[in-house]
């Protein structure tokens, strides 16, 4: 979808926390876009462990279409919404600083954006590893059987949706919601957009829109963010119980399923034949999957298969900390 002209001027807005990995990868992408509007990027800084700030700074320095403002709550929706109060345009772009930008994403989303009058419009979380621990993770992103068929997981038709990776908002909308809930530490994405719906605001997917996203790169790291995204949606689905489907449900019935049958097989053997059912659906899937990879992911995408089901339903089931 070309653009036939100048496009709105817009903000890309980018909280960031412990980036010196990819950050300066993720502002260039933004920075190389074909855009025919003017374009500044916001980078909400968090007091990080690495070398963030001061590479942050050093590309503030370096093109003045960038500027930093300080996050000091260091989460993520506090960063975001302290970009959006720096940021100009009327057209917000929400970036994460360990993604990148397709090229074209800007001028086909913004024309998106004014065509169908939506609210929000977003597209496809691109999922790319580099090492075989994080191409197998990105397989499983990518699949219904890894993470559920979310259209911004597994792509599919363009039209309205509950959610989408990203955004490209209208700054009217972002006034009327609120912004960003600061209480939602994960999930907050899904959370606006659920607010954005509720008053009437269209959220948009379409298919040709993708930003790339970098994987965990350990088993550990993975474990750990699918457990505290499962207790964010908890929090989420008790807040606004209309917004519960079966993709939220399925993790954690398998968790008690799973560990229900494995202590009653003790009486009862037969019991033993869900979790015997499941590690071979896992096992086969997961491998099939992960095989267009090559050998070594696909003998990872299992377990790491196993891992985002287990460790998400496992994190529904408990209440999320306050400081998560």
């Amino acid at each position: 979808m070309p653009a036939s002209g100048p496009l709105s001027p817009v903000s890309v807005i980018m909280p960031v926390r412990d980036e010196e990995r990819y950050l300066a990868d993720a502002v260039r992408s933004v920075l190389g876009q074909d855009y025919p509007g003017e374009l500044e990027v916001v980078l909400a800084v968090a007091p990080s462990t690495d070398r963030t700030e001061q590479v942050a700074a050093a590309l503030a320095a370096a093109d003045p279409r960038v500027q930093v403002v300080p996050n000091p709550a260091g989460h993520t929706p506090a960063g975001l919404n302290a970009a959006i109060e720096a940021s100009r345009h009327e057209v917000v772009v929400r970036m994460d600083g360990h993604g990148a930008m397709s090229p074209g994403y800007l001028s086909r989303a913004v024309a998106v954006l004014e065509e169908t009058g939506a609210a929000n419009v977003g597209g496809v979380m691109l999922a790319e590893g580099q090492t075989p621990f994080e191409q197998a993770v990105a397989a499983a992103l990518r699949s219904p059987l890894g993470i559920g068929g979310a259209r911004f997981h597994v792509g599919g038709r363009p039209g309205p949706a509950k959610s989408v990776y990203l955004g490209v908002f209208r700054r009217d909308w972002l006034r009327r919601v609120g912004g960003y809930d600061p209480a939602y530490r994960r999930a907050q994405d899904w959370e606006m957009n659920y607010r954005i719906r509720q008053q009437g605001g269209t959220v948009w997917f379409d298919p040709g829109l993708s930003v790339s996203y970098r994987p965990r790169p350990s088993l550990r790291e993975l474990a750990r963010q699918q457990f505290r995204t499962g207790q964010w949606r908890r929090r989420l689905v008790r807040q606004y119980p209309a917004s519960v489907n079966y993709r939220y449900l399925a993790p954690p019935l398998l968790v008690v399923g799973l560990a229900g049958s494995l202590v009653g097989g003790l009486r009862w053997r037969p019991l033993w034949l869900l979790p015997a059912a499941y590690a071979a659906t896992v096992t086969v899937g997961g491998a099939a999957t992960g095989a267009r990879h090559g050998p070594q992911v696909a003998a990872r995408t299992p377990l790491v298969m196993a891992t985002m089901h287990l460790a998400w339903g496992t994190g529904f089931l408990l209440p999320a900390r306050e400081d998560g």
